[in-house]
């Protein structure tokens, strides 16, 4: 097992964890449109659950085929749920930037390691390759969202690291471009996966933990760390493939 699918597994226990334990929108975020269908309370729930069988699966060599299967359907309903403020929305943020491509990129980690775990050649190589795709849109969205957010992101930025917080905003916001042309056009696509893993396990580490520390009852919080955490993972199973 690669450390990648240990930090995406764990990640995915995590974030199920504090959705179950805090039932409210600051933590659930877009996903809390779930409770809004049939049985809305007890399917959300149900979809948290899975993804914790799903985390602990893909970390154990005998269930990761099932658990990664298991893991792309819960991150397709959440990319689902995302749907109608994509569809609602007035601004380009909302629409290519928000919540949708972050549960989109886990997909695609889902996929890859249900990819890493084929026995057929040639549709472990589909796989691996969709999934690396899959990831270059989400980065190109990412990249999209913090530029459009430029100001806001650079605010994000701890403001003891040198030499400024703009400067970060603009430097990040640039490897998200250029991590997004390499593994679209596949050059240099693994160490562009890398990249961004390091880039966005820092975004975890250096923003959202220390702000986690001071403000411990924020939920909104837990669930950002929570979520990075998860695309940190993704990405990092997505870069451990064999075929790109």
């Amino acid at each position: 097992m690669s450390c990648g699918r240990a930090v995406f597994g764990a990640s995915g226990v995590f974030f199920s964890a504090v959705a179950l334990l805090w039932h409210d929108p600051a933590t659930w975020q877009n996903l809390d449109h779930i409770w809004s269908l049939p049985l809305g309370a007890h399917l959300g729930n149900g979809i948290m659950a899975a993804q914790i069988a799903g985390g602990f699966g893909i970390m154990h060599p005998r269930a990761a085929r099932p658990a990664s299967v298991v893991l792309c359907l819960v991150y397709l309903c959440f990319s689902l749920a995302c749907v109608p403020d994509l569809i609602a929305a007035a601004n380009l943020y909302d629409k290519f930037g928000g919540s949708f491509f972050l549960f989109l990129s886990l997909f695609f980690g889902a996929m890859a390691v249900s990819a890493s775990e084929e026995r057929q050649q040639n549709r472990a190589v589909l796989l691996s390759r969709a999934a690396r795709l899959g990831l270059g849109v989400c980065a190109a969205s990412f990249a999209l969202g913090q530029g459009l957010l430029l100001r806001q992101t650079a605010r994000a930025v701890p403001k003891w690291i040198p030499p400024g917080q703009m400067f970060w905003a603009i430097v990040t916001t640039a490897a998200f471009v250029l991590a997004a042309g390499a593994m679209l056009s596949n050059r240099h696509a693994r160490l562009a996966i890398r990249t961004m893993t390091l880039m966005v396990g820092l975004f975890g580490s250096l923003v959202w933990a220390p702000l986690l520390i001071v403000h411990p009852k924020e939920h909104f919080l837990w669930s950002e760390l929570a979520e990075t955490l998860l695309v940190t993972g993704a990405a990092w199973s997505i870069g451990d493939l064999k075929h790109l």
